[in-house]
């Protein structure tokens, strides 16, 4: 018997920040923010990315929601809200890895090294670091939700958009959206 399928989200986003605007104009690209969610209500989104949302310079893993910190702050937040399908073999053990780093979220840091060199096409990983579509993409490929060919080695937010198996289900200001 076939496993019955689930979904899990990518939620790639442009805030407006500083940072997002910089990196707006270093990358061309639209959105500049990517973010993973189990919840098709979003309730929950957990990416790297500032811990507080006034201080861009303490990064680590984090817990984001259209409700509270950066997303709330930032009302005018663009966003795309992506579906895969995942069987419920991969959904259960992404909801696992998740909720353990969420538990133990002081063991990890951001990965600004290699968010600066990603600029110059250079690769750097960190233990225990990532930069916020780094770790997406990470999570994607640990539970096999993609395969490696889809990505490049260095990820940016807009990759997610040209995935095969991505459906879009929402696109504009992240406070709009609704299941």
């Amino acid at each position: 018997m076939k496993d019955p399928q689930k979904k899990i989200y990518i939620v790639v986003t442009q805030t407006g920040t500083l940072l997002s605007r910089i990196l707006k104009q270093i990358t061309g690209a639209k959105y500049n923010h990517s973010s993973i969610s189990p919840y098709a209500d979003l309730h929950l989104m957990y990416s790297f990315g500032r811990r507080h949302p006034y201080n861009p310079f303490w990064g680590g893993f984090v817990t984001e929601s259209i409700r509270f910190g950066t997303f709330k702050r930032f009302s005018n937040t663009q966003a795309k809200v992506l579906e895969i399908a995942v069987t419920a073999e991969q959904y259960n053990a992404i909801c696992s890895t998740l909720e353990t780093m969420e538990r133990e979220r002081e063991k990890y840091h951001y990965n600004y090294l290699g968010l600066g060199l990603a600029a110059f096409h250079i690769c750097h990983r960190s233990e225990r670091g990532y930069y916020c579509s780094e770790f997406v993409r990470e999570i994607l490929l640990r539970y096999t939700a993609i395969s490696a060919g889809n990505l490049p080695p260095i990820t940016q937010p807009i990759h997610f958009l040209s995935l095969p198996c991505v459906e879009t289900v929402f696109s504009g200001r992240l406070r709009d959206y609704a299941v």
